[in-house]
This record gives C-alpha cells, structure tokens and sequence, in this order.
C-alpha cells in the first residue's frame, strides 16, 4: 500500500452545499465491552467474511481523500480489537501532509497500552477515548466488563506516547450524572479535554434509554453554579461545542444529538466495517460502497456511490428518545456505524 499523492477529483459537496472533508471509518464492528446504553448483553457480530479486508479499507480511504476528505477517524466498535489496525493506521499515516490533514483515532481505551507507541508513530496525534466514570463498581455496572485499570493504562499510554487525549463521557441520568463534575476535573488536572454526550437512541439495549436520557442543558446548568463557563469558538471538526472551565484551566465540551441540532455544519459521513456508507448518524439513507470496491470497475463506480451519497444526504438528523418500552428510533446499533 503505496502513498503517493493523488489526483485532484470533484469535492464531495452535498444538496446543502456542505462540502465532506471528514470520514468516519468503522474498521470493526465487534468490542470487548458491552456498555448498557450501546449494545446488548448477547450482542450478534458480524462473520468476518463480510467485513472489509485491510485492503479494501485502504483502497476505500484513498477514494474518499481523492475527493477532499482531509481527516480520517479509525472507530469501531473497538478498532484495537482488529489485528491489523496498526498496520491500516501506518499505510493512512504515509498520507499525512500530502492527501490528509489528520489521522485520529476513537478507542474504548481497554487495547491501548499496548499499541500507542506504534499508532503514534503512524502519524495519529490525537485520541478519543470512551470513559463514563472513575468509579470501578460503576465501571462494571456501565460497561458490563472489569476493564477500568485497562483504560487508565492506555490513557496514561497514549499520554506517554505523544497523543493528545480527549475523553468521550456519556451522561447517564441517575448513573454517572453526580460524578461528572469529579470527572472533569480529573481530566482537566490531567491536561486532558472532555466531551459530554447525550444518549443515543440506536439499537436495541435492555436499559430504558427514556430512563437514562440527561439533558446535557439541565447538566450545564448544575455546572455552571460551580465553575466559570466561557463559551469558546474552537472546533474539532465534528459537533461538539466547547466552553473553557476557568476554575480548571481545561476546555470541556458538549454533543447534543437530541436537544440541541448541530446539522448546518455538517462536513462528515460514516462508513461501516461492511462498506455501508451511512449520510447521517441520525438516518437510515446508505450506499453500498462494497459493491463498488469488488465491482469490475471500482474507482469509478466508488465515484459514483459517492455521489449517490451526496445526492440522497439529508438536511439534520431526526433523533428522539421515545417512550419507555418503545422500539430504538433506529435500529443499527453505534458499533456498527462507529464513534
């Protein structure tokens, strides 16, 4: 897998000409946790013959920086979980400064200690790492699996390893929503940024999502009678919207998928570990990008699903958590699609 640097192509440009600089790529559809609010105890994966060869991922991730995708974000699942994600990240990595901007990388953190040296010298700079309390007992009650002293281990890796690291906190009401404030600070002390996101109603989960749903603005509310918030102008490149803490020095931010739409500026699309390229995290409207890739003629017919998908991307997301007992608005689950 070579990295010259290629051709200039159209821009991806959807029908509200927002122009699509930022792939999510879902290398893995499987993860070592089962994390109440995301998937089911008995989750089914899928076989590994359907999924994309590293190949495939490769040749899929040069289409997309052929038409102005300039930042990458390797998801999974647990993308650590895939054997040869390093060896992926590497061969990404070669395009930075030419075809990429960014190389980054979303992680349950339970696999990193062992692969931050090596992802941080492919080029990945940058980290968003899953962590949901401090608390060991709520960590096995959240996330269903004893993982947090593996988590602390790969932070403090990929801190070691150069990585700027940027925690991702699901705010879970009458769960983790009291601990939120310790949890902040630690990151912030740690010289770490946080994000705080609201529950999403994807896939079917045992727990009541109506139960667990926190309005990020009631949250900020309560964090707002103890610390100075100042909202700040800075992006990541996707929905989180930033204050800086004055009492901590750090920047904490928020993604309000249900109470706050983020879609005007939207300039991303996911691809799962299938090859199904989803317009909107929020929507059911897909290509097929694995028939292109194995079709007789993949780099133009990669072209033209990618084109599909701009035409058929839609305005902003539609989600809401329903009632109790009600069926997901959705029913893919977040592993498929990725972080």
């Amino acid at each position: 897998m070579g990295s010259s640097s290629l051709p200039a192509a159209a821009p991806l440009v959807d029908r509200f000409a927002r122009r699509i600089t930022y792939l999510r790529l879902s290398v893995i559809d499987r993860c070592d946790l089962r994390c109440t609010y995301c998937m089911p105890e008995r989750q089914t994966f899928l076989p590994k013959s359907e999924v994309l060869s590293l190949e495939e991922l490769y040749s899929l991730s040069r289409g997309f920086m052929a038409r102005g995708v300039r930042k990458i974000r390797l998801t999974g699942g647990e993308p650590l979980m895939r054997r040869d994600m390093v060896e992926l990240a590497r061969a990404l990595g070669r395009h930075l400064g030419s075809d990429l901007d960014e190389l980054t990388l979303t992680t349950n953190g339970t696999h990193l200690a062992s692969h931050a040296d090596d992802l941080a010298q492919a080029g990945i700079r940058r980290v968003n790492i899953s962590l949901d309390t401090l608390d060991p007992a709520r960590f096995v009650r959240l996330a269903r699996r004893d993982a947090l002293e593996q988590v602390l281990e790969g932070i403090a890796a990929a801190r070691a390893a150069g990585m700027a690291v940027k925690l991702n906190t699901v705010a879970l009401k009458g769960e983790n929503e009291g601990e939120i404030p310790e949890l902040v600070a630690w990151a912030h002390g740690q010289g770490m940024e946080i994000t705080l996101i609201e529950v999403m109603p994807l896939g079917a989960v045992e727990a009541d999502r109506h139960d667990q749903f926190l309005r990020l603005s009631d949250l900020r509310a309560g964090l707002e009678q103890r610390w100075t918030l100042t909202p700040e102008q800075h992006r990541s490149g996707g929905p989180a919207r930033y204050v800086r803490v004055a009492e901590t020095g750090g920047r904490l931010g928020f993604i309000t998928p249900l109470t706050g739409n983020f879609c005007d500026g939207c300039n991303r699309v996911r691809v799962t570990a299938t090859g199904q390229l989803f317009a909107c995290l929020g929507g059911a409207e897909q290509v097929d990008l694995r028939a292109a890739l194995r079709s007789g003629n993949p780099e133009v017919m990669l072209d033209k699903a990618l084109d599909e998908a701009m035409r058929i991307k839609p305005e902003k997301h539609h989600f809401a958590i329903r009632g109790a007992g009600e069926a997901p608005a959705l029913a893919r689950h977040m592993s498929m699609t990725g972080g």
